[in-house]
Parts: C-alpha cells; sequence; structure tokens
C-alpha cells in the first residue's frame, strides 16, 4: 500500500538541528572563518568534542554536529575541550603575537646600545625570520627601522633642551654625531638645528581650501603632507601651523600643490574611494606606531581606543592611545575620528564631536 514514508526520528532531529544551526547568524561567521568574531562565542563539534573559535582553519563541521557557546567556560561545562590547533582558550594570536612584539620593544626602549636582530629572536625564543616577520606585521617597521625611530624621538626631545646639537646627539643614544646627521633630515623632516629652533630654515608650502566640514589646511614638507587642520576660521588654521612650526618658512602652495589640496577634500567629501597621499609623519616612536596602526582602519569602520592599544601590543596604554590621537596633526589622512569609546560612544575629537560623527556616518554611507 502507498502512503506517506516516514523519516526516523533520529534523522529528523538532525535535519532540525542542521536547520536550526544553518539559520543561526553565527554559522556564516564560522563558514567564512571570520577573525572579527573571535572573542565574541565559540562553537562545538559534537564528532570530534572540541569547541573553536569562529575563526579555526580546521576541516568545516557538518551544521547537525555544531553548538554555539558564548565563552569558553560554557563550552567546557558542556563536555568540550579546547581545540589544539585555534586554541581558543587563550588570546588570539594576533595579539599573542602583539604582546611578543610588546616585549622586544621594550628591550629596544631600555637598551643602550641597538640589539641585533640575532639578540632580540633569542630573547623571544623565536627565529630571526620569524621575529622580524612578526615585528613588521605588528609595528609597521623593521626592529631596526623602531630603533632609528626611538632614537630620533629621544633626540626631538634633547634637541629641544640642549644647548649644543653633539651633546643632545650622544644623549639620544647616537654613537657619533656623523651617524645622527645622516639619518637627521629623514627622521626630523628638517636639519637638527632647523628643528630645535622650530623648523628654521624648513620650507613648508601650505594651502586653506574649503570643504563640507568647514575651512581645511593642508601643508607639506618636501617629504609629504604633515598638517591637515579643520575648523571654522582659516586664519586660526594658520596660527596653528605657526606655533608647531614657529620658525619655519611657510610658503603658499603653487598650483601644483592645489592638485594636493583637492586629493584631501576628496577624502573628507568620499572617504571611501581613496588617495595614496605621501605623508611626513612626525611624533614619538609610540606616537608614530598608533598613528600607522589608525592608517589601516579601513573607511566604514571603527576601533576602540583599547582595540588600538592591542593592536600595537600595549593593551595597558588606552590613556596614552588616546593622547596619541588627540595630537595627530594629520586630519582625515590618519583617521583618528575612526577611534571610538568602548561603548561605541564617540570620544572627543581635535576638530569636534560633529565633524567626528559627520565623516563617521558619510563613510557608513558611501
Amino acid at each position: 500500500m502507498g502512503g506517506v514514508r516516514k523519516v526516523p526520528p533520529m534523522l529528523a532531529k538532525r535535519e532540525d538541528k542542521a536547520q536550526k544551526t544553518l539559520h543561526d547568524p553565527r554559522w556564516a561567521l564560522v563558514r567564512a572563518r571570520d577573525p572579527a568574531a573571535d572573542g565574541r562565542f565559540v562553537y562545538s563539534v559534537a564528532t570530534t568534542g572540541v569547541y573553536c573559535r569562529p575563526s579555526c582553519a580546521a576541516r568545516p563541521a557538518r551544521p547537525e554536529n555544531v553548538d554555539f557557546y558564548a565563552t569558553c567556560a560554557e563550552a567546557e561545562r558542556a563536555g568540550y575541550r579546547a581545540c589544539l590547533r585555534c586554541r581558543p582558550n587563550e588570546a588570539p594570536a594576533a595579539e599573542r603575537r602583539a604582546a611578543e612584539v610588546a616585549k622586544l620593544c621594550r628591550l629596544i626602549d631600555e637598551s643602550e646600545e641597538t640589539p641585533s636582530l640575532e639578540t632580540l629572536a633569542r630573547h623571544a625564543g623565536l627565529s630571526v625570520f620569524y621575529t622580524q616577520r612578526i615585528f613588521k606585521a605588528v609595528t609597521g617597521l623593521t626592529p631596526k627601522a623602531y630603533a632609528a625611530a626611538k632614537k630620533a624621538a629621544r633626540a626631538r626631545g634633547a634637541l629641544e633642551g640642549q644647548a649644543s646639537v653633539t651633546a643632545a646627539v650622544y644623549d639620544a643614544g647616537y654613537g657619533s654625531s656623523a651617524r645622527f646627521y645622516e639619518t637627521a633630515a629623514r627622521r626630523l623632516g628638517m636639519s637638527p638645528k632647523a628643528y630645535r629652533a622650530g623648523g628654521k630654515e624648513a620650507r613648508i608650502s601650505f594651502a586653506i581650501g574649503a570643504c563640507s566640514l568647514g575651512a581645511i589646511l593642508v601643508a607639506a614638507t618636501t617629504k609629504g603632507v604633515c598638517s591637515i587642520l579643520l575648523g571654522d576660521d582659516p586664519e586660526a588654521l594658520v596660527h596653528d601651523l605657526e606655533r608647531r612650526f614657529p620658525a619655519a618658512e611657510l610658503v603658499g602652495g603653487d598650483a601644483d600643490f592645489e592638485k594636493t589640496v583637492a586629493l584631501v577634500v576628496g577624502l573628507v567629501e568620499h572617504p571611501r574611494r581613496g588617495a595614496r597621499l605621501p605623508l611626513d609623519i612626525r611624533g614619538t616612536a609610540f606616537q608614530e606606531r598608533v598613528w600607522r596602526a589608525l592608517t589601516s582602519i579601513p573607511a566604514g569602520s571603527t576601533m576602540t581606543y583599547a582595540e588600538v592599544a592591542k593592536a600595537i601590543g600595549e593593551p595597558k596604554a588606552v590613556r596614552a592611545v588616546a593622547r596619541a590621537c588627540a595630537s595627530n596633526p594629520i586630519a582625515i589622512a590618519v583617521p583618528c575620528h575612526r577611534v571610538v569609546r568602548s561603548d561605541g560612544a564617540l570620544a572627543g575629537y581635535r576638530w569636534g564631536i560633529e565633524r567626528k560623527r559627520s565623516l563617521l556616518a558619510r563613510e557608513t554611507a558611501s
């Protein structure tokens, strides 16, 4: 006799379980191995008895074998053990690398002589190749370049308080004044004497334009854009630039420079289009690490101050990160407006909260 074929209860239960998983938004994140979902939840696999972070590179599980848990503790109470591949009960790999690099940065900071790459690798218990690789991935600099930046930062501080450039050179940790002068123009953007004298003899081109956020000032050395300032009063923006470079030669930009200003205005009005701007970023080694991290935040996205601190390997330096953001002299191109408080609220912005809100809104909408 014909009739409706009955599905065995066990198969029906598995099918229901599979459908439940497939319709859970977390399943799409697991299938995509999305690292941004790490820390938000874990998932277990009944056939292996383990639980994993969403980005785990293990072979995809069948949906009927998967359960989701808010925390590792919940998964372990359910009888699952941590996956040995993705180690969900430990800090994410990116955070572990950042912590390792932070230790190496401290070693460089505290050493009178720049440690060799081999010394750094031995200190970290890693290979020379891997040490170089993760250091550059986290800081954007090689260990050698980071050490040079640190020395340059010390030199900037010393130059501001020393009567003698030579004394400042040795105080900063350079073995000879000749070595310092070889790299000074690149690191300071001008000669040591000029920097110490507030930019004396330095030539900085600038121009003021208008955009939907008000007045905008763009200034550049021969190396690249060194300031992008926003405000309501064009004259106040010029005074701001003068305070930063009190002894520099400030000259009005020519027709070619107007193209740079147009690119910057384009970044304001159409942030997702992007633009490759040469930048002359000058700050302390810590500030440069923060500002470099900010340039990696894509338009339409935000990070918290705590997340930026973790990204540079200094998870406890949240306030220092906030200060670095507040000190950023290159608006838009170094997007400090994409950094928010841990609760998602907009914190202070050097050029006004309303401008920050407007920038984020147009980036999300564009």
